[in-house]
């Protein structure tokens, strides 16, 4: 069996990203250990918040919920406040990940791979598949501390960009369906996987450039299951949340990687069917 580390930006990334992976993982039987970077005090505040209950407190709560649904057996915090969207004044906070020092913040991640014995860690495309400064941080942490503590393998999470025109909106269309909503009230003009993300860039990566797409659609369910655990993000999961089962299933039933070094276009695989490859 192997050890597999998931290098998430914010609590709920794990679940919208790589949820049916992780819960693939823990049913075969591997290690799976979720490190997450920031603690997403810069999310949606809800209503609810008890009496000295701040929102990292509940999003450490929720993630805790949504590591226990997907079977992850260690959970880790890296401890940087989050750095919020492109151009936020927090993006300037001494103690945010974007600003914190590359081989600081790798070696954080390095000491808790090397601890694991990992053989897989999963990081972030170039750009953190929309340009967020903390997501992008997280592919540019996760490379430099596998480099720092010898981990074999190292795979992208990603979003397919030319795959999702037809999946998403087939999938956003038939949930706009399903509330009574207009197109328009979902997303504006179309759905569009090529117009400019937080960092300009379109979200994701074309298919030339991705290497393996994972089968998760017997977890669809408990990926979804996942999302609902971060109930305090309301913008982030009410989409998913609102989506038929079927639709559901059908958008996210693949996730998609890049792994360094292989071009695509993808083609079935699986993280850990070749832990002992390490070239």
């Amino acid at each position: 069996m192997a050890t597999l580390v998931f290098f998430h930006a914010h609590p709920d990334d794990e679940s919208i990203l790589t949820g049916g992976s992780i819960a693939r993982a823990a049913d075969e039987g591997h290690r799976v250990v979720l490190v997450v970077a920031t603690d997403g005090r810069l999310g949606e505040v809800p209503d609810d918040l008890g009496t000295g209950e701040s929102l990292v407190d509940r999003r450490r709560a929720e993630l805790a919920r949504s590591a226990a649904v997907l079977g992850v057996r260690r959970v880790e915090w890296l401890g940087y406040h989050d750095s919020g969207m492109t151009g936020w004044e927090q993006n300037d906070d001494p103690a945010s990940f974007h600003q914190a020092d590359l081989d600081e913040a790798a070696g954080r991640l390095a000491a808790i791979l090397a601890d694991e014995r990992a053989d897989v860690l999963v990081t972030y495309d170039w750009h953190g598949n929309y340009g967020h400064p903390d997501h992008i941080k997280v592919h540019r942490v996760g490379h430099r501390a596998a480099e720092l503590a010898g981990t074999p393998q190292v795979f992208e999470a990603t979003m397919n960009r030319d795959d999702i025109r037809e999946q998403m909106t087939a999938a956003m269309a038939a949930a706009a369906e399903a509330v009574g909503a207009g197109d328009d009230d979902w997303f504006g003009d179309g759905f569009d996987p090529d117009a400019p993300a937080d960092d300009g860039n379109p979200a994701g990566e074309p298919a030339t450039s991705i290497a393996i797409r994972v089968d998760v659609s017997a977890w669809t369910a408990r990926k979804r299951e996942s999302i609902a655990c971060h109930r305090s993000q309301v913008t982030d999961t009410s989409f998913f949340l609102a989506l038929p089962d079927d639709a559901f299933a059908f958008a996210f039933g693949t996730e998609w990687y890049v792994r360094p070094g292989v071009p695509g276009p993808p083609v079935d695989g699986w993280l850990v069917q070749d832990v002992s490859d390490t070239s």
